[in-house]
């Protein structure tokens, strides 16, 4: 089970790497969690995105973030923006953990960004608003994905082409892409201190 402390140490250590892309967006995203007590371990707040046309993304399981706006300060404000706008919980005073390596997407026919991940810690479980841009919004265990049965890989056909990815498959909710290459290296990084 990964505690808050774990993650603390962690990312006290850490020193992420930061990626640049000519031409490339930057953008942020939020790994939220809620601290549910010493012997329940840590949750996480995941969002599945609307089903839209023309979003690469559409109807995935993501952290919730977007693209960073001019009138953000800087990608801090980016991902507390995106945050509070996709699901209604607002990070502005809370803890802030650290940060992890960018990273952007693999495949050529992706929009090109630069996404960096942001941790947050919360106390107490604040009420999920999704906006429309969400379908749905939910806390997840964190120890739900060390299951039996729950790491995986999958086969996708993506525009005419399978490819294998790897993948976390929890109730249902198939965790892949871009949010699995964020989320593994996080539970990585905690699980080794």
């Amino acid at each position: 089970m990964i505690t808050l402390a774990q993650v603390r140490r962690a990312l006290l250590g850490h020193q992420p790497r930061t990626v640049e892309v000519p031409e490339a967006r930057p953008a942020a995203v939020a790994l939220v969690l809620l601290d549910r007590s010493s012997s329940q371990g840590l949750e996480i707040l995941l969002i599945r995105r609307a089903e839209r046309a023309g979003d690469p993304w559409s109807g995935q399981i993501a952290f919730p973030g977007g693209r960073y706006e001019p009138q953000d300060a800087d990608l801090l404000a980016t991902a507390v923006r995106e945050t509070r706008e996709e699901t209604g919980v607002d990070l502005t005073n809370r803890e802030r953990l650290g940060s992890l390596d960018d990273l952007y997407p693999r495949t050529p026919t992706l929009p090109p960004v630069i996404v960096r991940p942001f941790v947050f810690a919360l106390d107490a479980r604040p009420a999920l608003v999704p906006s429309d841009e969400v379908q749905r919004a939910f806390w997840l265990p964190l120890e739900r994905l060390g299951e039996p049965g729950v790491r995986r890989e999958i086969t996708l056909t993506l525009r005419g082409v399978e490819r294998t990815f790897p993948a976390y498959l929890v109730d249902d909710e198939l965790i892949w892409g871009m949010t699995e290459r964020i989320l593994t290296p996080f539970i990585d990084l905690a699980t080794q201190m």
